[in-house]
């Protein structure tokens, strides 16, 4: 029988409406576990723009990482087939400012999570995580970060930007210092703010599954946001971001961390910092980002599907 007969629609990689592997794009949240919520905004990146761009370049490299109906290698069955997922889209209205953004933000993030569905961030750069961290501990409470990256992104200062929300996330009481980490840092760090270090020359001498380990220890059974920047691996692999560092992980390497956190309380998280514009061809640092997102996504519709 062809998608003819049955009036289903088969897509191939280049065919269709673009949305974030497949889900069906709507703002409908009824019964829906996990809701994708693009944030296109790089008025805080404090090198090279572009990453307003990631949503839209994620969304892209997605028909090919969400083509195929058994799931996303080497997850071995299909998110989409056991929970429901959509792509609510994107948020709007706040063309270049940062106040505006953060409201429309925190207003999108507090109606998906009041519906009881979780929530899937995709930026963007990183700043758009102070918005997104504060609608969900409107609903968690102060969480755990687990934070990917090779900046700390906790730099001392009232400007806000992508290197300072997690300075002003631990001042507003959102994020417990005690239960959240870094992992891949290479760049100077003023002060840990009592958050621990796994930095990118620690990692080297680590396992993926140490690694975890370490992770695990540090959260606990707390319930958990995790925010990955795509600077996190290293430029070689990644290189359309707006601020590179070469000493990062490969791909494989990151994906192997993020599937020994399998079983953490992960109640949401986020996927940042693509900036298509600076990759050489084809999308790689995309496919990369779009990649890490559905890894991400799987531990928040897992942790979900646990805690029910």
């Amino acid at each position: 029988m062809t998608d003819a007969d049955t009036g289903d629609e088969g897509y191939e990689t280049f065919l269709g409406e673009l949305t974030f592997l497949r889900a069906p794009l709507t703002k409908n949240l009824d019964g829906v576990d996990v809701a994708a919520l693009g944030v296109p905004y790089d008025m805080g990146t404090t090198n090279r723009p572009g990453a307003r761009f990631g949503p839209r370049a994620i969304r892209e490299q997605s028909s090919l990482v969400g083509d195929y109906d058994m799931g996303v290698w080497p997850w071995d069955y299909d998110v989409r087939e056991k929970y429901r997922i959509i792509d609510y889209g994107d948020v709007q209205n706040f063309t270049a400012n940062t106040e505006a953004m953060i409201v429309e933000t925190e207003k999108a993030a507090d109606r998906i999570l009041q519906s009881g569905a979780s929530l899937l961030g995709i930026g963007g750069d990183h700043f758009v995580a102070l918005p997104l961290l504060r609608a969900h501990a409107r609903k968690f409470g102060p969480l755990a970060l687990v934070h990917f990256d090779a900046h700390s992104d906790t730099w001392v200062s009232e400007e806000y930007d992508h290197g300072t929300m997690f300075y002003h996330a631990l001042r507003e009481g959102i994020i417990d210092p005690d239960r959240s980490i870094h992992i891949g840092i290479r760049t100077p760090n003023a002060d840990t703010h009592g958050i621990q270090i796994i930095d990118a020359i620690e990692m080297e001498s680590m396992s993926a599954e140490e690694i975890g380990t370490a992770i695990r220890k540090r959260v606990g059974n707390a319930k958990a946001y995790l925010t990955f920047d795509i600077d996190f691996l290293d430029p070689a692999f990644a290189p359309g971001t707006g601020t590179p560092v070469v000493g990062g992980p490969s791909v494989m390497t990151a994906r192997r961390i993020l599937i020994n956190l399998r079983g953490m309380n992960i109640v949401g998280g986020d996927q940042v910092e693509v900036a298509p514009a600076y990759d050489p061809l084809g999308g790689v640092t995309a496919l990369a980002g779009t990649t890490i997102a559905a890894d991400i996504l799987y531990l928040i519709a897992e942790a979900r599907g646990r805690a029910s």
